[in-house]
């Protein structure tokens, strides 16, 4: 449980102090942002690597017996969640987190203006539903709670850094995935949205059907299920 908790805490250490601005901005004026970026990525992956092993060493305890339908939630939560993070990073987003800088926002913006948050939190809770254990509950429940616990901040910061611009830019979005279309936004798309279709749906098939899953984390979801 050391290990996890340690493994948890860095986790949320390396999310949480870049993402603050004047950090990030020293950061990225001494080491360039191409460097930042994949100096990041690579921290965050060792992250999770550490993160995920630390909880497969924790003991199973199962918290509830598990039926055929709770793969179904997760088989519906998790390339829902997967599709909004990828979605999210690839398309211009200004009111939130994004990988590509611009004064525009994209069209998965309509459906919500925090997709990767969004997308963490559906594909965590996915998760916990089709695993039942304690650990599971630990690690996913963390990951959802951090994201959704994130929003708030995102969008209070996005506010004071876009000052009178965040109204123009945040008109026909909402907080909440989908509020704004039963406010009257059409729905759109643009590439960044179908790549991010065609990335998950290659992905998830590769996850399930081609052995992926069970590489990674050690367990086959269709076999288990099937």
């Amino acid at each position: 449980m050391i290990s996890f908790v340690s493994a948890f805490a860095f986790f949320l250490l390396l999310h949480s102090i870049p993402a603050i601005p004047v950090v990030r901005s020293s950061i990225v004026s001494r080491i360039g942002r191409p460097t930042y970026f994949v100096g990041y990525s690579a921290a965050s992956v060792a992250a999770l690597i550490w993160l995920f092993s630390a909880a497969l060493a924790l003991d199973y305890i199962p918290l509830w017996d598990l039926r055929p339908w709770h793969a179904a939630v997760t088989f519906v939560l998790a390339p829902l969640g997967g599709f909004l993070v990828i979605a999210g990073l690839l398309s211009a987003n200004p009111l939130s987190i994004a990988i590509r800088q611009s004064d525009d926002v994209g069209a998965v913006v309509g459906i919500t203006r925090h997709p990767v948050l969004w997308g963490f939190a559906i594909w965590a809770s996915g998760h916990i539903v089709a695993n039942g254990d304690l650990r599971s509950l630990l690690l996913f429940g963390g990951f959802a709670l951090f994201s959704l616990g994130s929003i708030a901040i995102t969008e209070k910061r996005a506010r004071r850094r876009l000052g009178d611009r965040w109204k123009t830019l945040s008109k026909g979005t909402s907080i909440v995935p989908l509020a704004a279309f039963f406010s009257g936004r059409r729905p759109t798309c643009d590439l960044p949205m179908l790549l991010a279709a065609l990335i998950t749906v290659a992905l998830g098939a590769w996850l399930l059907f081609a052995g992926g899953h069970a590489l990674l984390f050690g367990a086959d979801p269709i076999a288990v299920f099937g």
